[in-house]
């Protein structure tokens, strides 16, 4: 089905990124265990919700800053430089396709990105050092110094709305492609979930790579139930350098 296809997306979950010593969220052990998820609402109304969330982040953040991409995301960066790729679809927040070799602008992120901040009132990006210069001493609350705006983690909380921008963009990947190939998702979480199906329903084919059934195995024209670096080794190889 690669070697067919001319427009191939890949969407990935956090099946691929566990591969890599992430923890997901919602598993047993996952962060959602350990830490309760804050929502959007409450984080914006309450600065105490706000102290709390910037604990969690700067206690949970070696978890992904010590990560690296794995034979997954270095397949699927392979996928791209044979120009076969035309973009990664993720709700993974990490970082990893793009630490891969994958530039900014062929990786749609649904669910945004924990590596940095910004700004939600002018947008502003803020590295996490200098956060975390201003928040761990005493715990003070950074602001915008360009309007003085709340400064959060680039990440779509519980309650925020989704990104207009990347879902129009994913929607229109989905639609172009003629191989989508879900990765590492248990297809569960809409709106992201759906476009798996949008994909299939507009002529392109269909392959499902996760560790565990899904509910859109059925529609599918390939289901793989295994190790994900692994698959992508024994279809590919994994370029290294």
């Amino acid at each position: 089905m690669i070697d067919e296809s001319r427009r191939l997306v890949v969407f990935t979950g956090a099946g691929i990124s566990t591969e890599s010593g992430i923890p997901d969220f919602r598993s047993k052990g996952g962060i959602w265990t350990q830490y309760k998820p804050i929502d959007f609402r409450d984080f914006m109304a309450d600065e105490e919700q706000r102290r709390a969330s910037w604990r969690m982040k700067f206690a949970t953040e070696r978890l992904i800053a010590d990560a690296s991409p794995n034979a997954g995301h270095l397949a699927i960066a392979q996928l791209y430089r044979s120009g076969k790729l035309t973009g990664v679809i993720t709700q993974n927040i990490d970082g990893l396709h793009q630490a891969s070799g994958i530039p900014d602008e062929a990786v749609i992120e649904l669910h945004g990105n924990s590596t940095y901040a910004v700004c939600l009132d002018c947008g502003k990006r803020y590295e996490l050092d200098h956060i975390r210069s201003i928040f761990l001493p005493d715990e003070t609350l950074p602001h915008c110094d360009a309007c003085g705006g709340i400064i959060k983690t680039a990440t779509i909380s519980f309650g925020q709305s989704m990104p207009v921008r990347e879902m129009k963009l994913a929607e229109e990947h989905a639609l172009a492609c003629d191989l989508f190939i879900a990765v590492g998702s248990s297809l569960v979480v809409y709106p992201a979930a759906g476009f798996p199906l949008l994909a299939k329903r507009n002529g392109a084919r269909l392959v499902i790579i996760n560790r565990d059934p899904t509910e859109l195995d059925r529609y599918a024209d390939l289901v793989i139930h295994a190790e994900i670096g692994e698959t992508f080794k024994a279809v590919l190889g994994v370029d290294e350098g």
